[in-house]
């Protein structure tokens, strides 16, 4: 009997872990106001870069400024999306929409004025990045930048591309 409980024990730890690998069950909006399952978001079969920032945090403006000069081309490659996640606060949330207007940002931007997403994924500090395989399971994360860093994140796409 104890020898059935832990294998039933041991299968239901290994598919609560599992589910917990990929995106959780949260609903955010985008800048456009529709609601988005983000357990949902999917690429194709290809990589998705998940990048937590908020309008007033330098570092944050400074990578999807320099991923912005590059996204065509990685796209081109790789295929990857990137989803970049506003953590703005609800009286900041304003001044995300014409941050990536004045950029030209062609991301798709969730807003998560109250937390839920950074909550439920551990995110302590921003800027903060996951990267999706083709299959939803986060293959690696990363928290600050500095000049460059976009290279070893593409490099991490790419090696999920096989390239």
């Amino acid at each position: 009997m104890r020898k059935i409980f832990l294998l039933l024990l041991s299968i239901s730890l290994s598919v609560v872990l599992h589910a917990q690998n990929g995106l959780p069950k949260v609903t955010l909006k985008n800048i456009e106001g529709k609601s988005v399952d983000v357990s949902s978001i999917t690429n194709d079969g290809k990589p998705i870069i998940i990048s937590f920032f908020a309008t007033w945090c330098k570092p944050c403006n400074r990578e999807l400024k320099a991923i912005h000069e590059v996204y065509s081309d990685w796209q081109e490659e790789t295929g990857v999306k990137l989803i970049a996640v506003s953590i703005d606060q609800a009286q900041n949330i304003n001044k995300v929409k014409p941050l990536v207007s004045t950029n030209g940002w062609t991301y798709e931007v969730l807003l998560d004025p109250n937390s839920d997403l950074k909550r439920a994924l551990g995110v302590q500090l921003i800027p903060y990045v996951l990267l999706l395989d083709g299959k939803g399971n986060i293959v690696y994360k990363h928290n600050g930048y500095t000049d460059g860093a976009e290279f070893e994140l593409y490099e991490k796409v790419k090696s999920l591309c096989g390239k």
